[in-house]
């Protein structure tokens, strides 16, 4: 141990530290500075970013011997205070760089130190610094925080006031459609949002921690299961084993289709007879402390039967390959699609012809902030699990026989969550976490590592697609034919429902009177697939978007105006024989074609011999929600003093479940006049919330919103008096009158029947994308320049958050078509060797255009946002590859040795 005396945040601190230890931990877990995240643990995200003796510094990776005595250390917490917010503070809430916010204070202290030195920067500079000193977000697409750091540069020079960059009410005090910063704004870019690892510093004494001892092969038996050696261990209290799981020690899948050849109990919570991925749980260490767990989980003696391991979907279906699940088919669900007359007369006299093969990689979700989560038990007999969930109360009903409690006997809590983009729609730990509490009797805290977040938690399902069209001389569709293949990992989990999205959406946007395919899930030994933003969209318009481009150079048309011809207009259905609810696609069209062809003049007057430029489009459509009625519940209650509180499981992943829920509430309280502060949300706890769904399939939106508004206008009616004017709260209780209304509502849609046909969605979104790429014809790396959108996400509620999402969502459709995937286990465990994209791989100059095309179904008008920036901008990127330098990619991602393969095969 050492004596170190160090300023913190211009506070004298005497501290006594393990040399070995990190600065972040020290930080955080002796001065509880939670505002410090500990993000990959490696240095590759600056979630951890700390000024020490000036210099920023990625506190994870520096350990204590190396922190002088005497130094200066700076964290969020001394750059500014909830009440009294740095200029950079200020202008990230304004600009909406704090989505989730887990990287928000790195991100904070690094633009600090930055403006310190270089109080005049360009943006260029801004994103040099942020690049070398890998400060990473998954979730805002960059440039809104180089727009904060641009900003707050100016306030700080003197050329703006700060009091101009906040946002002010309109003189009407209306909310809705305006860029208002989210309720949690200010705790996020404070560092006092306490997200699951800064909750888990300030449980009780007497919380144990926990150690998974996991899988490190793919596929196996298990013989034996030794934890004696463990147990012995000074400070572990208990090792925790499939034995001491009182339930079915399943979670169950929901399977969805009658069909489908699994029974949905095939994912174990500890496994007990089989591994069936590389990471799966095994036996659960409880212990005093993490360190002591760690150390005991590497006791404890897992005796396996390697068998074959099917890492792809081919290999699974293979003749000679076993039974992953032993009587369950490998192949154990299929999905048909039948629209309109038979495909092959029409493909038999059509003019033209196209087909091709693609595959959509095993893309990693990547969230900067690893799993987390708590449980205990409360004071009424109750077991409380905290964790990242967005399906909380879906959860409850996936658990809850596994663990072998009745539902009412569990409370589901979302913690304040760093963005999950979907992989949390599966529990991870929640039934882990609800074992050990119930085996040992103490309150148990869990933290994933960032590999393990990356190895054991789920992935986007690769799709092997085939797809052909039949069209017309002039370039009219007259059919397509589809092919396609799911490798959703184990377990089933969601499975079928993704396996119907390619019947949904391979060939959407297009009037395509006759489509014949087949779709199959497949059981394999990888990462079992979860779901992803846009959840089948980016793997089934990947193929018909780019084949648009391979049929369009067949007919000698342009890519844009070929989609021109062909998308939905009046009387056209979708691939499902469903009417759009707007046709709002050719007017998108309309807008964005003067900006193509500058886009195709400036690529080729800036193109040399060294450097292809290329010009790239894509459509893109998703639902919003779940299939058929999907329903949703919220409450909203008066309160005393004449405020209202607003009750729903709007469960919030940095997509922004707090202002879509004041957005909607205050739209439709209008009539009383409250201001944004009088009304109060209590959200994501099963306890005290109802049912409002999970918030996934950019549902939300449309089923929550709607359900908040009619629990709105309940309360409304409620209030009414005979002549117009509104009951207080004291009057309801002097009529004995209610002050608490539920509002519920259900999705007027239909579920598809067996040959994929059906009205799903009562709301889609529309994105049409432009992608601008440069391509280096000696090295075949790709950048992106430019990327353009036309957005038709109906009615905007606020436009900060819904610019967010879109940026976002780009950028991680910018990371599917370069460079992220999760194939290679040991390659693709850390941030930087998944193909992670910093602020250099995502371009600075973005674009959004708003199409607001009000939706009949849909809250004021409103649609879903989060699914559609990522349904195919991919496809723009790989179409302007093309474009710039003739190579076709097909096989995502379009890594700079495949580009170069191209080339160099041309």
């Amino acid at each position: 141990m050492i004596k170190l005396n160090l300023t913190v945040n211009g506070v004298p601190r005497t501290l006594v530290v393990d040399p070995e230890e990190s600065l972040a931990d020290v930080l955080r877990k002796q001065l509880l500075l939670t505002g410090v995240k500990v993000g990959c643990g490696q240095g590759q995200c600056g979630a951890c970013s700390v000024i020490l003796d000036g210099k920023l510094v990625r506190s994870c990776v520096t350990k204590m011997k190396r922190v002088a005595d005497g130094a200066c250390v700076t964290t969020v917490e001394g750059v500014g205070t909830p009440d009294n917010l740095h200029p950079i503070q200020e202008a990230w809430m304004v600009h909406g760089g704090a989505q989730c916010g887990f990287c928000t204070p790195g991100f904070i202290v690094s633009a600090k130190a930055l403006l310190d030195q270089n109080a005049r920067p360009s943006r260029e500079d801004v994103r040099d610094w942020f690049q070398k000193h890998r400060n990473a977000c998954r979730c805002t697409g960059y440039k809104q925080l180089t727009d904060a750091v641009m900003d707050a540069a100016k306030v700080l020079r003197g050329e703006m006031r700060a009091a101009d960059l906040r946002f002010k009410l309109p003189v009407d005090g209306r909310i809705w459609g305006t860029n208002m910063p989210r309720p949690s704004a200010v705790a996020k870019v404070t560092g006092t949002w306490d997200f699951g690892a800064d909750l888990g510093l300030k449980m009780p004494p007497g919380t144990l921690h926990l150690a998974l001892v996991q899988a490190k092969v793919s596929h196996a038996n298990i013989k034996g299961i030794d934890t004696s050696e463990a147990e012995k261990m000074p400070g572990v209290f208990k090792v925790v084993t499939h034995k001491d799981v009182k339930g079915k020690n399943r979670i169950t899948g929901l399977i969805t289709f009658p069909t489908n050849k699994g029974d949905g109990w095939d994912r174990p919570i500890l496994c007990d007879e089989k591994v069936f991925q590389f990471g799966d749980a095994i036996a659960i260490v409880c212990a005093e402390s993490e360190k002591i767990a760690k150390a005991a989980a590497e006791k404890v003696k897992v005796d396996l039967e390697q068998l074959p391991e099917y890492m792809s979907a081919p290999a699974a279906m293979a003749e000679d390959a076993i039974e992953i699940h032993p009587g369950t088919p490998n192949v154990y669900y299929i999905q048909k699609i039948a629209k309109g007359a038979d495909t092959k007369p029409l493909f038999d006299k059509a003019d033209v012809v196209v087909e091709d093969d693609f595959f959509t990689t095993r893309q990693p979700h990547m969230p900067i902030e690893p799993d987390v989560g708590c449980a205990y038990m409360n004071e009424q007999g109750q077991l409380v699990i905290h964790s990242k969930s967005i399906g909380l109360h879906l959860h409850l009903y996936m658990i809850a026989p596994g663990i072998g409690l009745e539902p009412e006997k569990i409370v589901m809590i979302q913690n304040p969550t760093g963005g999950t983009f979907g992989y949390k729609f599966s529990p991870t730990m929640e039934a882990l976490l609800g074992v050990a509490a119930l085996a040992t009797g103490r309150p148990v805290y869990l933290n994933y590592t960032w590999y393990q977040q990356q190895t054991y938690t789920g992935k986007r399902s690769p799709f092997f697609t085939k797809v052909r069209y039949a069209a017309d001389k002039s370039g009219k569709l007259l059919a397509m034919e589809t092919d396609w293949t799911v490798d959703h990992g184990p377990y089933s989990e969601f499975g079928d429902l993704l396996t119907l999205r390619g019947a949904q959406f391979i060939g959407a946007g297009y009037d395509i009177p006759s489509i014949r395919g087949e779709g199959r899930t497949v059981c394999t030994n990888h990462a079992w697939g979860a779901a992803f933003r846009g959840y089948g969209a980016p793997e089934s318009e990947f193929p018909s978007e780019v084949l648009m481009d391979e049929l369009a150079e067949r007919l000698g048309m342009d890519p844009l105006e070929l989609r021109y011809k062909n998308v939905y207009r009046q009387g056209a259905t979708t691939p499902t024989g469903q009417p759009p609810e707007v046709y709002s696609l050719p007017e998108m069209i309309d807008i964005l074609r003067p900006k193509y062809k500058e886009a195709l003049k400036r690529a080729k007057e800036n193109s040399s011999d060294a450097i292809k430029r290329g010009v790239g489009v894509a459509i893109g459509i998703y639902g919003s929600g779940l299939d058929g009625p999907d329903t949703s519940e919220a409450d909203a209650e008066l309160n005393a003093d004449g405020s209202v509180t607003i009750f729903n499981c709007w469960e919030d992943h940095g997509q922004g479940a707090d202002s879509g829920t004041l957005g909607v509430a205050h739209e439709a309280l209008r009539p009383l006049g409250l201001t944004p502060d009088q009304i109060h949300l209590v959200m994501n706890d099963t306890s005290k919330a109802p049912n409002s769904g999970p918030a996934g399939g950019s549902r939300s939106q449309v089923v929550t919103g709607q359900a908040v508004k009619v629990a709105c206008e309940k309360l409304l009616e409620g209030l009414r008096k005979a002549d117009g004017s509104y009951r207080t709260h004291a009057e309801l209780e002097a009529e004995k009158l209610p002050t608490k209304y539920r509002g519920k509502w259900s999705a007027p849609a239909k579920d598809c029947d067996p040959n994929g046909q059906g009205s799903p969605f009562c709301c889609y979104m529309y994105g049409l994308y432009m992608m601008e790429v440069a391509v280096e014809l000696a090295t075949g790396k790709v950048t992106v320049e430019k990327a353009s959108i036309v957005a038709d996400v109906g009615k905007v509620n606020n436009r900060l958050i819904v610019d967010g999402q879109i940026y976002g969502g780009l950028a991680q459709g910018i990371g599917l078509a370069l460079s992220e995937d999760y194939e290679d286990i040991k390659k693709h465990s850390t941030l930087a060797g998944a193909g992670f994209p910093y602020i250099k791989q995502i371009p600075d100059d973005m674009e959004i255009i708003y199409v607001e095309t009000p939706r009949p179904d849909g809250p004021f008008g409103a649609s879903g946002v989060g699914e559609m920036p990522l349904a195919s901008p991919h496809a723009a990127v790989i179409n302007a590859i093309y474009n710039a330098c003739g190579v076709r990619i097909t096989t995502l991602p379009a890594l700079p040795e495949k580009v170069l393969a191209g080339l160099k095969a041309k």
